[in-house]
């Protein structure tokens, strides 16, 4: 056993002990399978980076270190995020991805250019830092059946005012979306004078959850708009509720649990409807929901919708514009590129994961995400930050 593997197993094991008797079994069963399938694919890559070695071994030390101090969670300064968070987000990364290289070492083979891995983990670091800020033109109304994406609108100088709104879904702040971060991003969002401001879930992560005040700072910006902000839960929203409502509150977010609400915008009145997250019987529980809160005629209905795979349970009718989050937009993939492949359709999962989808009269936009959570990295999906133009069929010139 060469020093190299001898560091890495005591560090495994450290690790695991630290976090079944410092926090909890499941996390332990978490950490013990990550760091075990980063340990072993880190080992067999490890004579193919001899000449790095100094290097290799400081950057492994950090996937470790950050693991470690996640037994007591909580937001780090930007020098630890700097020297820890950030490097080891790379590496753990790299690695990962490196697993058929490692696999082909393992058995003998010599793995060509094992290094482009740890170049597309350099490649996910920056976009993981970056959102792609754009603005969008979304179609609503009777003119489109297919239930795959459809094109978006090109509008003419003809065309109605269409309703503008900013979505910001799944910001997960923590060590990829500080306060300050997620503060310029509201800002930004303010600036762009929306009708609305939407929020579709999934504010924290375990190091944010410590901190009551955090989320109430990064999101203050959206203060300045009074009864134009809501929100709906996302699945790690449960987690903390009290939390997240709270923050919420604090700046003048309607958070929708199951409920709706109405609000004059400049040339249309829209009914909001925010829906909870749930895991099992969605159809049963959309169903109660939209009979709870029926359509208002003549009013544009936009329903909140945390996860876009709950889409095809919602009744046919019952929403113009869905918009939804959760994937992150496949979070792994070729977007970067023009190409629609991420890393979720890899294994046939068939859920919506960005873009613009259709079901009969119902639309529904899934966002890419502002943040991330689970795999270290974004790599080919650049996180989201976009101003949504929404038109009615029949304003509007379309294009394919």
């Amino acid at each position: 056993m060469t020093w190299f593997s001898a560091l890495t197993f005591a560090l495994w094991a450290f690790v695991l002990l630290v976090a079944y008797f410092g926090r909890s079994r499941r996390f332990a069963v978490f950490v013990g399978v990550l760091l075990g399938m980063y340990s072993l694919s880190a080992v067999a890559l490890a004579p193919w980076f001899a000449r790095l070695q100094p290097v290799v071994a400081a950057l492994h030390v950090t996937v470790y270190l950050n693991a470690l101090a996640l037994v007591r969670p909580r937001m780090r300064p930007l020098l630890y995020r700097l020297l820890v968070s950030w490097p080891a987000a790379f590496f753990l990364a790299g690695t990962l991805l490196a697993l058929p290289w490692a696999l082909a070492s393992a058995v003998g083979f010599s793995p060509w250019a094992p290094w482009i891995p740890y170049l597309l983990g350099a490649i996910g670091l920056v976009q993981s830092l970056t959102t792609k800020r754009e603005v969008i033109d979304l179609a609503i109304g009777e003119w489109h059946d297919a239930a795959q994406p459809i094109p978006h609108a090109r509008g003419d100088a003809r065309e109605e005012r269409p309703l503008r709104m900013v979505q910001i879904s799944d910001p997960h702040l923590g060590p990829f979306m500080s306060v300050e971060r997620l503060r310029r991003i509201a800002q930004r969002a303010v600036e762009a004078e929306p009708d609305l401001v939407l929020l579709t879930g999934d504010f924290l992560t375990m190091e944010s959850q410590s901190d009551p005040e955090l989320l109430i700072r990064a999101l203050e910006p959206l203060r300045t708009m009074p009864g134009r902000v809501f929100a709906c839960h996302g699945n790690h929203d449960h987690e903390a509720p009290d939390l997240v409502a709270h923050a919420l509150a604090q700046n003048g977010i309607m958070l929708l649990v199951d409920d709706a609400h109405e609000v004059e915008t400049e040339g249309q009145r829209v009914q909001i409807v925010g829906i909870d997250f749930v895991w099992r019987e969605r159809d049963v529980h959309l169903a109660r929901v939209c009979a709870r809160h029926p359509r208002k005629p003549g009013m544009t209905r936009i329903v909140l919708l945390h996860d876009p795979g709950a889409f095809r349970h919602l009744p046919e009718g019952e929403a113009d514009l869905v918009l939804a989050g959760h994937t992150h937009g496949g979070q792994v993939g070729l977007l970067s590129l023009g190409l629609s492949w991420t890393f979720l359709r890899l294994f046939g999962i068939t859920i919506p994961d960005h873009g613009f989808w259709a079901r009969g009269k119902d639309r529904m936009w899934v966002h890419r995400g502002t943040g991330h959570y689970g795999f270290p990295l974004r790599l080919g999906v650049p996180a989201e930050e976009s101003v949504l133009r929404v038109h009615r069929a029949g304003t509007t010139a379309f294009s394919r």
